[in-house]
């Protein structure tokens, strides 16, 4: 019966922290791997882009307004996908 407390307590941790940190673990690595040419995405550095082109290392080609520069960045610095248009 000791150790019924710190069982209990262990089961909140799990279901209000871990449980929802693979979930987000998981929608980020989907949202990763869906990314295509012509997204408009945000860095974890706070750079907003959009994809030109994905190469095969895994990095990613963006331009970024207004003067459109292109920065090579890793596919894992991409945080948050803004918008899903893409242009052809």
């Amino acid at each position: 019966m000791g150790f019924l407390p710190i069982l209990l307590i262990f089961a909140i941790f799990y279901f209000l922290l871990f449980l929802p940190m693979q979930r987000q673990k998981k929608q980020q690595k989907q949202m990763l791997a869906s990314l295509e040419n012509g997204n408009v995405v945000l860095t974890s550095g706070g750079i907003v882009g959009t994809i030109v082109s994905i190469g095969e290392d895994d990095t990613l080609v963006l331009r970024v307004k207004p003067d459109n520069i292109k920065l090579q960045v890793a596919r894992s610095a991409v945080s948050n996908l803004i918008s899903k248009e893409t242009k052809k």
